[in-house]
């Protein structure tokens, strides 16, 4: 296994590095007193997030071998796009756009018009996009990180 190509900072418990990795960067952590040549070992708390994090580690481990990292599919395409104007929708409404000027970028100007701008589903949607957007940035953004569960 290679050594992660960083800047290592050192203290009582050893070095630390920061390891990028597929835009991700983690932190690996050589302990104190153990030869370089072993082998690094992942803890991983056996709990309701521990398969994302065993998932994690998998990726971790392809990126630290040189082996290739498949894209994370826990998003469909749809919910990206969704995710993506939820963000869009909550930039301009932070950035004083009115919620006609936010559905006209996302959906088109042209759509909007066609529409009563009271009565619009465009609108509900809209309105909806940046609750969201708000909800994810206030920490809702850490359930894109979990795999989906069974109740």
């Amino acid at each position: 296994m290679r050594e992660p190509a960083a800047r290592a900072d050192e203290d009582e418990d050893g070095r630390h590095f920061l390891f990028k990795a597929g835009g991700q960067t983690i932190r690996i952590a050589l302990l104190a007193g153990v030869p370089p040549e072993t082998p690094l070992a992942a803890l991983v708390p056996l709990d309701p997030d521990g398969f994302d994090r065993t998932e994690a580690i998998e990726r971790l481990l392809r990126a630290l071998l040189g082996r290739a990292v498949p894209d994370d599919r826990r998003l469909t395409p749809q919910q990206k796009r969704r995710q993506r104007h939820m963000l869009q929708a909550t930039d301009g409404r932070m950035n004083g756009a009115t919620y006609r000027d936010i559905a006209g970028v996302i959906f088109g100007v042209d759509r909007v018009a066609s529409e009563h701008w009271k009565t619009s589903a465009l609108r509900d949607a809209t309105t909806a996009l940046v609750k969201d957007g708000m909800a994810m940035i206030a920490g809702g953004y850490r359930t894109l990180l979990r795999h989906r569960r069974r109740s």
